[in-house]
């Protein structure tokens, strides 16, 4: 892929840099009219804007008589590297209002593009994510249901009260039915005396509820979705550390904006070195992929995958649920 379609743009802007306008579905145009007459292939490129690298489609032809130029899905499709021939935009382009930078609505299940990087904030490259596990609308009524699921699934239910039949004494009656005075009794061991049973007490039982496998798949989704639409979901390509010294993890989160807690999910089992480094730290977790669950995503505001989680998860939500 060439930069033909961004030379074509900048001598487009050159000639009607006052003619772009916006429309309602985040596609700039300029009408035709402006254009010059000579024919251009369909292809697709990629440009620097005041918001990262975006998809440039241009086409030859149009029934409605305007050329579209830039996609607005403002999603990046490219990573620049010391090698790469860049052309970048003129200045006043840059610094101008953009007319691609229209808002991507959530849940409508696109795929999106995040820029993969790791601990020292370096350039990795890009991945894509499937927008039918990123990109789900949100449902707090979902969410509601996995999180009260799982919490009820994990309880151990092992409270046990003893009964009158359990409860250590003696069986004969204290004292005869009548001529006392007393209340009459026929055992020390009722739950009004004291060491004795207890009435209606809990006994040994799982508390687990049932929940259909695709609702447990979907709150998963939109747990993850929750994620990528505030921004708070990166992409490493390994978590693996050189030391198991809490410093690294520590200087990284602290770095981070608005991190109160972050999550780390690695692909496999976790790293021992990992784990060593942040045992020690009370809002850094580390899981392996197996392990992601909705309740600890929702416990951490910024959620943080290897490539290989992603693709893990990925395989897991697109395999059809064995009835």
């Amino acid at each position: 892929m060439g930069f033909r379609g961004f030379r074509v743009l900048r001598y487009f802007a050159q000639l009607c840099s006052s003619k772009l306008i916006r429309s309602s579905r985040g596609v700039s145009y300029v009408e035709s009219s402006l254009l010059p007459s000579t024919s251009f292939e369909h292809g697709e490129t990629s440009i620097y804007g005041p918001q990262g690298f975006c998809s440039v489609k241009y086409t030859a032809t149009n029934k409605n008589g305007m050329w579209p130029l830039i996609s607005a899905r403002g999603l990046c499709s490219f990573v620049p590297t010391p090698q790469t021939d860049l052309v970048i935009s003129p200045s006043e382009i840059l610094a101008a209002q953009a007319a691609y930078a229209a808002q991507r609505v959530q849940g409508k299940l696109q795929d999106l593009a995040l820029r993969v990087t790791n601990m020292r904030n370096e350039d990795k490259g890009m991945i894509v994510l499937a927008g039918d596990v990123f990109d789900v609308p949100i449902r707090k009524d979902i969410i509601h249901r996995v999180v009260r699921w799982q919490l009820a699934k994990r309880r151990q239910g092992t409270h046990s009260t003893k009964t009158i039949s359990e409860v250590s004494g003696t069986g004969r009656k204290p004292w005869p039915q009548k001529g006392t005075g007393k209340a009459r009794h026929g055992t020390l061991r009722g739950p009004q005396f004291r060491h004795g049973a207890t009435m209606h007490g809990p006994k040994p039982r799982s508390h687990a509820i049932k929940l259909q496998k695709k609702v447990r798949r979907l709150g998963l989704k939109i747990a993850l979705s929750a994620r990528a639409a505030e921004g708070k979901l990166m992409v490493f390509d390994t978590l693996n550390l050189a030391t198991h010294k809490t410093k690294q993890v520590a200087d990284y989160v602290s770095k981070l904006e608005n991190c109160k807690k972050i999550l780390l999910v690695a692909g496999g089992p976790v790293n021992k070195k990992l784990a060593l480094a942040t045992q020690n730290l009370h809002y850094a977790n580390v899981l392996p992929s197996i392990g992601l669950n909705v309740y600890s995503i929702l416990q951490h505001d910024t959620l943080v995958m290897t490539v290989d989680a992603v693709n893990r998860i990925v395989e897991r939500m697109h395999t059809p649920i064995n009835r």
